[in-house]
């Protein structure tokens, strides 16, 4: 991808590209630069099935440098990479986009808490392509389940929402599994 960057022949990045339909980088530390290299292929494609970037030490700076193009991706994996709020922002920023194609986003063990929920519940009031998203082993308490309920009662596609390992009371927990019993076909584990 490095070499392709270089040529800034899109012609030949496109026609190498064009039939990508995964990406994983699982692991693999990438800077800032790698990040610059990766928004410019995916720029190239028209739709990512699956963008894999778990542990990948992205932080915001590399998030930054993709958040114009991760609307692209259908699977959106980033998690345990250390984006905090600052860098859910980031991820809420592409949710907006009407363009956007994402339908499973995982953002587990990034460092997510109340604030950074709220924004991301948010974000997805008016996205009309998510249908599983991830956000186990986080820090979200009862304070986020308001914005939790909204976004639960309000996303149609929404199948399923992965809430383990947070820090919910008793009473925050009950009232988030609730609501599975008034949208049939929801998953909510808490």
């Amino acid at each position: 991808m490095h070499y392709l960057f270089e040529s800034q022949n899109p012609a030949l990045a496109q026609q190498t590209l064009g039939s990508v339909k995964t990406l994983s980088f699982c692991g693999l530390g990438l800077t800032p630069i790698d990040s610059v290299v990766l928004s410019h292929a995916i720029r190239l494609c028209d739709t990512i099935k699956r963008l894999d970037l778990w542990d990948c030490h992205i932080q915001c700076e590399g998030l930054q440098r993709l958040g114009p193009v991760l609307h692209k991706c259908q699977d959106l994996g980033l998690g345990y990479n250390d984006l905090g709020d600052s860098g859910v922002k980031l991820v809420s920023a592409a949710l907006r986009n009407p363009d956007c194609k994402i339908q499973t986003l995982w953002l587990q063990r990034v460092g997510l808490t109340d604030s950074g929920a709220e924004d991301l519940a948010s974000a997805l009031s008016t996205n009309t392509s998510l249908t599983g998203l991830y956000l186990t082993h986080n820090s979200l308490t009862d304070r986020s389940v308001p914005a939790l309920r909204d976004l639960i009662l309000t996303l149609p596609r929404l199948k399923w929402i992965m809430l383990e390992v947070n820090k919910f009371g008793p009473t925050g927990k009950k009232e988030l599994r609730s609501l599975q019993e008034r949208r049939p076909g929801l998953t909510v584990d808490v």
